[in-house]
């Protein structure tokens, strides 16, 4: 039980990366971009083809992030300057880097077992995997955050969330919101696609399909981490997405030990995702009953 609870923790942890992705673009840019389920499997079919050719794996994961970056750009030209609705424009990309995937890898899958990987060096030194998994994912995903809420405090960060909340009082300032976009989605798309560096790392192979289902998985994480562990303040909700992730994946790990079947994992998700979007307005209905009790008692 130990070792589940230990694998869940450090998939979570690596999970978190692409699930503040999905926070870039979900709520401070007000878009629903399924640009990650293609830059996922992306970033993690070139971190692994650059590892089987003995590239350094914390440079194969760079290069990766930049990959994603381009995936995100992609999207954001597409949206801004094709005027293609944000949701077609990310399913647009999504679907082109189903081939460019097969292209970089040259068939449906890479393995990288035995090879050097991010983790390598602590397993060396004789710590657990997973361990190994929760000391890298923390660490990266801490000095995301960090440099996030460092970058998100800045004029062009503050342009970019103010683009998100009202784009037309940003226009009347002279930012160009058209701008804001893209990099928002640049950044975003970089962030998931080191996200599946990791992950391919972890499980030692990338595939073409380890992309499918990613945004639910990914706003999972971001409504358990919202409405288990936010609150005020930006780093602090930034913070909870790495919590929310972590808490998704042991629930899951909980429920597949419980006997669930696996192949209901994703009506699962689709279900927690449903129920977590209804519970601020489940609060307030629960409010105005109780309310109108009140009133009825009186």
């Amino acid at each position: 039980m130990t070792q589940v609870l230990l694998g869940a923790v450090s998939l979570g942890l690596l999970w978190a990366i692409m699930t503040i992705g999905v926070y870039i673009t979900y709520r401070i840019l007000d878009i629903a971009d399924l640009t990650v389920e293609g830059t996922l499997p992306l970033g993690g079919a070139i971190a692994c083809v650059l590892i089987t050719q003995k590239v350094d794996p914390y440079l194969a994961s760079f290069i990766a992030m930049l990959g994603g970056c381009l995936a995100g750009l992609c999207t954001g030209l597409l949206h801004t300057k094709l005027k293609i609705p944000a949701l077609l424009s990310g399913i647009l990309t999504m679907i082109a880097l189903y081939s460019v995937n097969l292209r970089i890898m040259g068939m449906p899958n890479v393995s990288i077992l035995r090879m050097s990987t991010v983790f390598k060096p602590l397993t060396n030194l004789g710590i657990d995997k997973n361990v190994s998994a929760i000391i890298v994912g923390f660490v990266f995903a801490m000095i995301v955050i960090t440099l996030l809420y460092w970058f998100f405090g800045t004029e062009l960060g503050s342009a970019i969330r103010a683009t998100g909340n009202n784009q037309k009082m940003v226009r009347a300032q002279g930012v160009n919101t058209d701008t804001m976009k893209i990099l928002g989605l640049v950044i975003s798309n970089g962030l998931v696609a080191l996200a599946g560096s990791f992950i391919a790392q972890s499980q030692n192979f990338a595939d073409v399909q380890m992309g499918t289902g990613s945004i639910v998985i990914g706003l999972a994480s971001l409504i358990i981490g919202e409405v288990l562990f936010g609150g005020r303040g930006f780093y602090r909700r930034l913070l909870a997405l790495i919590l929310g992730a972590v808490t998704y994946r042991v629930i899951i790990a909980l429920v597949l030990k419980m006997g669930m079947n696996s192949n209901d994992l994703k009506l699962f998700t689709a279900v927690t995702v449903a129920l977590c979007l209804w519970l601020p307005q489940g609060k307030e209905m629960l409010a105005k009953f109780k309310k109108s009790l009140k009133k009825e008692g009186a």
